[in-house]
């Protein structure tokens, strides 16, 4: 009797991680796809919408966010594989919770996203532009929420 409990309690919490590595595998994809394809629409309709508040228009971005490192993609393109690889490596350490899944699915899928320009282009189409912040993509706003998020959610955690 100890021992089915044991495998249904095991069987539970198998079933509640694989459901983790599917949530955060699913989401992290969507960022990947959903970024470069509106990556590639901006890149070949080359929007110039531009409202009080908002604009869509392509921008080259050979830095990253905020105009750091402009020119510098190949240190750029190391420093996100190595946080790619970290979180694929590292993932079973993230904690099983939906909130932590949510933000490394979204940093991850960001800066996946991001890594892609950089390797076929060399350089990271942005095109949001919110006239009083740097233009930015989805990738950008993928990281820069996870990044908040995981501030706050570890921050809490101490």
């Amino acid at each position: 009797m100890r021992d089915t409990l044991l495998k249904q309690d095991h069987t539970l919490e198998t079933r509640q991680s694989n459901r983790y590595l599917y949530l955060f595998l699913g989401l992290s994809t969507i960022i990947v796809a959903a970024d470069q394809l509106l990556k590639y629409l901006v890149l070949k309709l080359q929007p110039n919408i531009d409202w009080k508040f908002l604009a869509f228009h392509l921008v080259k971005n050979t830095g990253a966010g905020f105009g750091l490192l402009k020119g510098q993609q190949l240190l750029l393109a190391i420093i996100s594989s190595v946080v790619v690889l970290v979180i694929v490596v590292y993932y079973k350490k993230i904690p099983q919770e939906r909130f932590p899944q949510l933000l490394f699915a979204l940093l991850l899928g960001g800066t996946f996203g991001n890594l892609i320009d950089r390797a076929l282009r060399q350089y990271v189409i942005d095109f949001i532009d919110f006239k009083f912040w740097p233009v930015f993509n989805l990738a950008d706003a993928s990281i820069s929420l996870a990044s908040i998020g995981l501030i706050i959610y570890f921050w809490k955690e101490k």
